[in-house]
């Protein structure tokens, strides 16, 4: 195939889209929705998926009892969180190891848009939490008192729920709580919680002194394993233990996954009908220029010239469609907040859709695949277009 032949058939193809403008624009509008509900699709999953990798930090272990799946089915008895709090490879500064045992409950609370209720995490937390989390701040009020009814809630959780107002005063489990702080935590899942003093929170659910976790700053990142051994070693616990990242990559694992495989499927089933518009469009144009083609063909220009020209065409189409699809996911969707039930843990988690550079190129190379797909049929059928019949038609 000449260069020179290809860009010139390609040039007189594409000088004829405006007289073909309402077809062609009904194409890219066809590929510009199917991108733009991928793109949603997968700015949601990233979105999810941020939120808990940026509440993990690879130097912060979380100590769970043995084969449990989280936090909610954890339970480790006072005895068994002070062995940990002892083990190698815990960091320590002069107030002692940096540890916090943490009790974790659901509590209901209706959606701030549709009233249904949701299971909000209700988590205890001693004076070294705040030690652990290194983005942890207070934006509004005050932290809680030790030892009183307060809380302090996060900025996720505020947006998302009713009920939750600062200086209000809310009901859990036999006692009326006062909520005297709004914190925020870096962006991460637990800005979707609630937080209290962990003796009180206990008294009020009648834990006793167990709790679900526990969460220790290592010396460094390798220490996980230092920690895990020892652990493991000792037969007075049976803990599983990991750091914050890798725990909380797996709970997000399996929603992140079924998003992505319905958004996907849903993407296909559309991409199919934006598939047979693109078609029409091209077909359409290889129609308008039966004799134009023909023309080419009999002084010399050669079939796949004539395929290429085709198919540059419904690539710029698919391009422009990818292109107003990602642009209009972004304007929409990007830093929305939403929330959604993580099956892992039975909680509601709040998110913001994030439409990554990755999420964007993803779309837009979904675009042009449509756009070949599209090109191709059309393609062919124009370069074995006999050239006798394209000279006669009119």
């Amino acid at each position: 195939m000449s260069r020179a032949q290809m860009l010139a058939v390609t040039w007189m193809n594409l000088q004829s889209l405006p007289a073909r403008w309402g077809a062609a624009l009904v194409a890219v509008i066809g590929i510009g929705g199917v991108v733009m509900v991928l793109t949603a699709t997968l700015a949601m999953a990233q979105g999810f998926k941020a939120a808990l990798n940026f509440a993990g930090a690879e130097d912060v272990a979380v100590i769970v009892r043995g084969g449990s799946s989280g936090e909610l089915a954890s339970n480790l008895l006072g005895p068994e969180a002070r062995v940990v709090v002892d083990a190698p490879g815990i960091l320590r500064d002069a107030s002692g190891p940096i540890v916090s045992p943490e009790l974790y409950v659901l509590v209901d609370l209706p959606m701030r848009v549709s009233g249904t209720a949701a299971n909000v995490p209700f988590r205890g937390v001693g004076p070294r939490a705040f030690a652990v989390r290194d983005h942890f701040r207070i934006v509004a009020g005050r932290l809680f008192t030790p030892g009183l009814y307060e809380l302090v809630i996060g900025r996720g959780a505020i947006s998302q729920f009713r009920g939750l107002a600062l200086g209000g005063v809310i009901r859990f489990g036999s006692q009326n709580w006062r909520i005297v702080g709004i914190f925020e935590d870096g962006g991460s899942v637990t800005e979707s919680e609630l937080w209290s003093d962990l003796r009180v929170l206990q008294s009020t659910y009648r834990r006793g002194n167990s709790v679900q976790s526990v969460r220790a700053r290592l010396v460094s990142p390798a220490a996980v394993t230092q920690v895990a051994a020892a652990l493991k070693a000792d037969p007075r616990v049976n803990v599983s233990v990991s750091t914050e990242r890798a725990f909380y990559s797996e709970q997000s694992r399996a929603l992140v996954a079924l998003v992505t495989i319905l958004g996907t499927t849903i993407s296909i089933m559309m991409g199919i009908g934006a598939i047979f518009g693109a078609l029409n469009t091209m077909y359409s144009a290889v129609a308008a220029r039966t004799r134009e083609i023909a023309t080419l063909r009999a002084i010399g220009f050669g079939a796949a010239a004539v395929v290429a020209s085709v198919l540059v065409e419904a690539l710029l189409l698919g391009l422009a469609g990818g292109l107003l699809g990602g642009l209009a996911a972004f304007i929409a969707f990007d830093g929305i907040a939403a929330s959604t039930l993580n099956f892992q843990t039975f909680s509601q988690l709040t998110f913001a859709f994030m439409v990554t550079p990755s999420v964007f190129v993803t779309g837009v190379g979904y675009a042009l695949v449509l756009g070949f797909l599209g090109g191709l049929l059309p393609g062919v059928r124009a370069a074995r277009l006999p050239i006798t019949s394209g000279l006669r038609s009119t």
